[in-house]
């Protein structure tokens, strides 16, 4: 598919790339050479991503999608410290804004949680610390306090812009002697997800849906696009109750803090280790559990 000149089409396997380190061999080995998802990529662009997930089953893809959302780690402004705000707007109402600047989050990874960090309020380890002064002296001029108006102290994690002519997202409007200034403190915080598309069974062969009509089903519920990338069910096809799905259509859109490739990647690396502690946990009779020895059986 041609989907212009900043965008590029891949297909690949990419769980191969990426094994469940030290996992014990068993029956429930879910990447096994029989279990091994694949993924195709349909679209990629600097601000979304579509592919295909296939060879897996609904709940593996599921979770996928809810660590895209909820679970990939980004930077966001948490903490403000105002010292002057002279401006129209309430302190709370400016922290707000700042809070929904996407920071450039491409390094997350590098810097701890808060709560797993051992200083007393903010360090290096576990923040970045941001500045903002802005102050008008010109009359009859309204001055634009914006997203590149924020200094970081640490160059990795930025404002994110567009290129020299991104005019930066507008936090306030001042007037001749209104000044803002401020401390900001960020950690991993915000998703990284604009929206996360997630469908599987264009066709409703399934029947997981049931469809309101009037008159024509068909006509009155159009498929989705991704209905060109799946096989329609045929007039005379046998309902299957036994099928379950195996191909799902995710669609990702970033809001500029990360590149969708790395979402998608870091949600997959974190479903791994997740799959990797409950097989690890399977074989916890190895070992002592909370201090005490593993339950024995009595002859």
């Amino acid at each position: 598919n041609d989907v212009g000149e900043n965008s590029c089409n891949v297909s690949s396997e990419i769980w191969g790339e990426i094994s469940p380190p030290n996992i014990v061999p068993d029956k429930m080995d879910l990447f096994g050479p029989a279990n091994k998802p694949e993924i195709r990529i349909q679209e990629l662009t600097g601000e979304r991503i579509r592919f295909i997930l296939t060879n897996t089953d609904l709940s593996m893809a599921n979770a996928l999608r809810r660590i895209m959302i909820s679970e990939v780690a980004t930077i966001a402004i948490d903490m403000v410290q105002f010292d002057l705000n002279t401006s129209v707007l309430a302190d709370e109402f400016i922290a707000h804004r700042l809070g929904l600047i996407p920071l450039d989050s491409t390094e997350a990874d590098k810097i701890k949680y808060p709560r797993d960090c051992n200083c007393s309020g903010a360090c290096k380890e576990c923040s970045v610390e941001l500045n903002l002064h802005v102050k008008c002296t010109e009359e009859d001029t309204t001055k634009d306090v914006t997203s590149k108006d924020l200094v970081s102290h640490d160059p990795r994690f930025t404002p994110i812009s567009e290129g020299p002519k991104d005019v930066g997202i507008l936090i306030a409007k001042l007037r001749k002697g209104q000044e803002i200034k401020g401390v900001a403190k960020e950690h991993a915080k915000w998703s990284p997800c604009a929206a996360v598309a997630f469908e599987y069974d264009p066709f409703n062969k399934l029947r997981h849906t049931h469809y309101w009509k009037e008159d024509d089903e068909k006509k009155e519920w159009p498929p989705s696009k991704n209905a060109t990338d799946d096989f329609p069910p045929l007039d005379d096809e046998i309902f299957d109750f036994t099928a379950k799905p195996n191909r799902f259509y995710f669609e990702i859109e970033t809001i500029g803090s990360m590149k969708p490739e790395d979402i998608v990647m870091n949600a997959f690396k974190k479903l791994l280790e997740k799959i990797s502690s409950i097989q690890m946990g399977l074989h916890a009779n190895d070992v002592p559990i909370n201090g005490r020895e593993p339950a024995r059986d009595v002859f």
